[in-house]
């Protein structure tokens, strides 16, 4: 049972009852001790004040709509692992299936394996149904090199997308962007694997946010123009999977960018992603009906 202070006694601390105290919680008036006393804008404020307060306080926004905590970048560096990670997984299965050191060593540096195999974008197999290989392609990488490049461009430009955007709009504009580049090669008949179609997503929809936030985008531009220049000149690079990410991410940093503040602003942006991957998907299923006639 607790025990009242007798009156005209000192006031106690609310909760430690043998602290004398004549501080007041500026919310509630409750006494508090100096062991619970939260400096608040004007006085102190009691634990219990302070967690309600949390609890009903609006959590912060970026000027996009998007949660604070993609400051901490933590997609960007999960989308790294996964990455790495199917990378070595590559390397371990193809030594389960029976590979020399010097086999999983070529692979190593230049492609090929059972992953790359089973999961990257292949026209034949996604018209047969390996719909997958248009979202694990983006996983995929042809060698050390290829994964290096992609991996150091995400570090540089996820990270400041999802500061922008926050975590899930990150995420499911980096996926979107990936799927647009690989719609594109299985549109032309070619074949493609690696991060880099999303990378180029990212570049097309970092143009419309810095432009809301009328931030200097001759950077930006000058490693478009470059990036764009590289995929046309030398050889083996996927030509489709760069443009359809590029494409993807313009549309998607727009309508994420542009779309009206208020009650407005997540229903525009949930109607921009969703509609982007309802025309990927009307495109991926014309290709697979027709496949039989232009394949």
């Amino acid at each position: 049972m607790t025990m009242q202070p007798p009156v005209g006694s000192p006031p106690t601390c609310y909760r430690h009852g043998s602290r004398e105290t004549h501080i007041r919680c500026t919310r509630c008036n409750k006494p508090i001790c100096p062991d619970c006393m939260n400096a608040a804008s004007v006085g102190f404020q009691c634990p219990d004040c302070v967690r309600e307060g949390n609890r009903t306080s609006r959590p912060g926004r970026t000027v996009f709509g998007g949660s604070i905590a993609g400051e901490r970048g933590t997609v960007t560096y999960v989308l790294i692992a996964v990455n790495v990670a199917i990378y070595v997984l590559n390397l371990v299965w193809s030594l389960a299936l029976g590979a020399s050191p010097q086999q999983v060593g070529q692979i190593a540096y230049g492609g090929g394996g059972p992953v790359l195999q089973f999961f990257a974008t292949e026209p034949n197999g996604v018209a047969s149904g390996e719909f997958y290989r248009l979202i694990t392609a983006d996983f995929v990488h042809i060698g050390i090199i290829h994964l290096a490049l992609n991996m150091y461009a995400l570090w540089l430009f996820g990270r400041e997308t999802e500061r922008l955007v926050g975590r899930w709009r990150f995420a499911v504009l980096y996926l979107l962007a990936g799927l647009g580049g690989t719609t594109l090669i299985y549109l032309f008949g070619s074949a493609g694997a690696g991060a880099s179609a999303s990378i180029f997503g990212l570049f097309g929809a970092l143009i419309f946010f810095f432009r809301k936030l009328r931030a200097n985008i001759g950077g930006l531009v000058t490693v478009i123009v470059l990036n764009l220049v590289i995929t046309f000149v030398v050889p083996g690079i996927s030509i489709f999977g760069h443009i359809g990410g590029l494409a993807a991410g313009a549309a998607l940093g727009l309508g994420l960018a542009y779309a009206p503040r208020g009650q407005w602003r997540l229903p525009v942006q949930v109607g921009t992603l969703v509609g982007v991957f309802l025309v990927l998907a009307v495109l991926v299923a014309l290709r697979t009906a027709a496949y039989g006639v232009f394949g």
